[in-house]
């Protein structure tokens, strides 16, 4: 009885697992809204100090840096 409960918890947990996780909500507030887009500032600010360091001719620079509307090289 307790192996049928245990496997059947266990597979359960493990089925939740395979599921996508949802999506972030949107802020409510005008002071989450603000933390977001200083989020997003941030995180694009330490990508363009990042970009500016690796060499254009990389694999990782071609994964990372690039853009839509980048002349291939």
């Amino acid at each position: 009885m307790i192996r049928t409960i245990a496997l059947s918890l266990t597979t359960l947990g493990l089925a939740a697992c395979t599921f996508p996780q949802p999506w972030e909500a949107d802020p409510a507030s005008p002071v989450q809204w603000e933390r977001r887009q200083e989020s997003i500032e941030r995180r694009e600010a330490e990508r363009q100090r990042l970009c500016a360091i690796i060499k254009t001719d990389t694999d990782r620079y071609r994964r990372d840096c690039r853009r839509p509307g980048d002349p291939i090289r």
